[in-house]
């Protein structure tokens, strides 16, 4: 994630576009990925296995305890698509939609399909 240290006096209106994505810029959804397994205390060593789904790349781990996808511009098939599977969790990047009532609908997707799974936008 990147290093945002501002107080509420340093920021300014020109400061908005770097301030819309928190991931920093060489960052793969490998990195997040880890990063992810890292934050839940996930052991490193199970198996994870990449698939594409509706040309998005989808990451799982340990069988369904984590599903990701971090690409830009998820489509609904790709969110019911895992959410079919029902992870444990799901993980998906916030600038992969476009807009709030599209990140509110995955929820409500989730909800349905899989209404135990956690799902997180980072």
């Amino acid at each position: 994630m990147s290093d945002v240290y501002y107080s509420a006096d340093e920021y300014d209106q020109d400061m908005l576009a770097m301030l819309e994505s928190n991931i920093k810029d060489d960052r793969t959804d490998l990195d997040l990925l880890f990063g992810c397994f890292l934050e839940w205390g996930l052991p490193l060593s199970l198996p994870y296995s990449p698939e594409e789904i509706d040309g998005c790349k989808v990451h799982t781990y340990n069988d369904g305890d984590l599903i990701a996808c971090f690409e830009e511009n998820i489509s609904k098939n790709v969110v019911e698509t895992i959410a079919r599977r029902q992870p444990l969790r799901a993980v998906f990047r916030d600038s992969s939609f476009p807009n709030s009532p599209a990140k509110i609908n995955v929820g409500e997707i989730f909800k349905l399909l899989a209404p135990d799974t956690r799902v997180k936008v980072i």
